[in-house]
């Protein structure tokens, strides 16, 4: 695997984990990676249960759970598969049927750029070069405002909001993936390489979506208090 900063060629380190977290904006070439392409976008520090059925993906998961490897979860478009994804660790198998299917709860890590996709084996796969976030950091104050933001969407829609093991560098992620958004706006927010980008994003997103939502609840609260709507 080669590491390097994305503005030169030139080879500045080598021996790099691919689970390891990167830092900086550095990027580093790895060998190939498997492929899952599914209709959703999975963000680094969030959950992914998965349903394994065909007998490709029975194969691939397979190995991933002999080697104790990552794949890269890749959004499956008309086309193809989109160019940014990410990798999932498997956490854990929750239930093993006779026929070979799978149970499993994954949790993306790090994000990637297909650069070339492989098709001699019966699944994909890529190779891929991961990629790190720039040092902008969003403000406390951008912070706490979308937190607020998404506390109250969670409020209308019954839930609680529950941040207390999130990472601050990813809390973007974290905010986005665990809401039902628009999947075009989860992949561009995939594809942004900075945290102060991604939260005012994120902000402009819910401050969007929010008085859609409470006027719905104003509407089913007047219509479950008498019957009717106006």
């Amino acid at each position: 695997m080669l590491l390097h900063d994305g503005k030169s060629s030139g080879v500045v380190q080598s021996g790099v984990l691919p689970h390891l977290p990167l830092a900086g904006g550095w990027s580093f070439l790895s060998p190939l990676l498997p492929l899952f392409p599914l209709e959703t976008v999975l963000f680094p520090g969030v959950p992914l249960p998965l349903h394994i059925f065909e007998p490709r993906y029975k194969e691939m998961i397979g190995e991933c759970l002999a080697r104790k490897s990552l794949f890269g979860v890749v959004r499956a478009q008309d086309e193809g598969v989109t160019e940014i994804g990410c990798t999932a660790e498997i956490i854990a198998v929750t239930k093993k049927y006779e026929d070979g299917r799978l149970e499993i709860v994954t949790e993306g890590r790090e994000r990637f750029e297909v650069l070339e996709v492989n098709r001699q084996r019966a699944f994909l796969q890529a190779d891929v070069l991961f990629f790190a976030d720039e040092p902008e950091k969003a403000t406390a104050e951008e912070v706490a405002h979308a937190v607020r933001l998404h506390g109250e969407i969670l409020s209308l829609a019954g839930a609680e909001q529950d941040l207390s093991q999130q990472e601050e560098s990813r809390l973007s992620f974290q905010l986005a993936g665990s809401l039902p958004l628009d999947l075009d706006f989860k992949q561009n927010l995939l594809t942004m390489r900075s945290e102060a980008k991604r939260m005012r994003a994120v902000i402009a997103y819910f401050e969007a979506i929010l008085p859609k939502l409470r006027h719905s609840l104003h509407i089913r609260q007047k219509a479950g208090g008498n019957g009717h709507s106006r």
